[in-house]
């Protein structure tokens, strides 16, 4: 089933589909009149359409059945996740969508390696968000999830401390997922180091905030396993694997 997004909710039997959107639906996918696709409004209302016409404003839809969207978490899971180097990034913003996650934060650590100019953090921030709506329309989701401006790593512990539970995943230890998470938590921010990990200052600043070290095993996890194995023990415990 084809999956997309529309920009605004939907209140009557027709929908024009314009934009990008549409080029992908009539150049790419080359669906044709008659064919079904699912519409999710920001009001988290899933319509089940079928295409009614192309034109030069773009695809017209109209919807035959409407319902809620069941396909969202009950925990909102905001990652805040150190630069790491190379690409790293695309596939954790992509297997994050995938799993679950409400939000994504890139943080500068004193360990990233990867440091790039406001024009370069501009332009991959972009990016990062067009991977988060694609993999969002793969796994058949509410919302695209935003990919955030970057920010310090004291910005983003003061702004983290806004949701129930705040962790931090450390090498050092820490506290055990399956004793902080329930299906009573309703919102958790997830701190991901980078290669190097996080420093032992960052990881005292971010408990003076009231953010848990928390433990993902006795093994030492890449910096693109960490979030991902930490989402899905999050959901798993929250009983969204369920």
């Amino acid at each position: 089933m084809a999956w997309f997004f529309s920009k605004e909710n939907i209140s009557g039997t027709d929908y024009l589909i314009t934009g990008e959107d549409a080029k992908h639906i009539e150049k790419s996918l080359r669906m044709k009149k008659g064919e079904a696709l699912t519409l999710v409004s920001p009001d988290l209302t899933e319509h089940k359409c079928e295409i009614s016409d192309f034109s030069s404003e773009g695809v017209e839809a109209r919807v035959i059945s409407s319902k809620p969207c069941e396909q969202e978490a009950s925990v909102q899971v905001t990652l805040y996740q150190s630069l790491t180097k190379g690409d790293k990034m695309d596939m954790i913003v992509q297997k994050a969508v995938e799993l679950g996650v409400h939000r994504i934060v890139p943080v500068v650590t004193s360990r990233c390696v990867s440091r790039p100019d406001e024009k370069s953090l501009r332009k991959k921030t972009e990016r990062w968000q067009k991977i988060a709506t694609g993999a969002a329309q793969q796994s058949c989701r509410g919302i695209v999830p935003e990919v955030s401006e970057t920010m310090s790593f004291a910005q983003a512990v003061q702004e983290a401390s806004e949701n129930d539970l705040s962790l931090i995943f450390y090498e050092g230890g820490g506290e055990s997922l399956s004793a902080l998470i329930n299906k009573d938590i309703k919102s958790v921010a997830v701190f991901v180091g980078c290669e190097g990990g996080f420093d032992i200052s960052e990881v005292e600043l971010a408990k003076e905030a009231g953010v848990i070290p928390a433990t993902l095993g006795k093994r030492i996890l890449r910096a693109e396993t960490a979030p991902l194995a930490g989402i899905s023990a999050i959901m798993c415990l929250s009983g969204n694997f369920d």
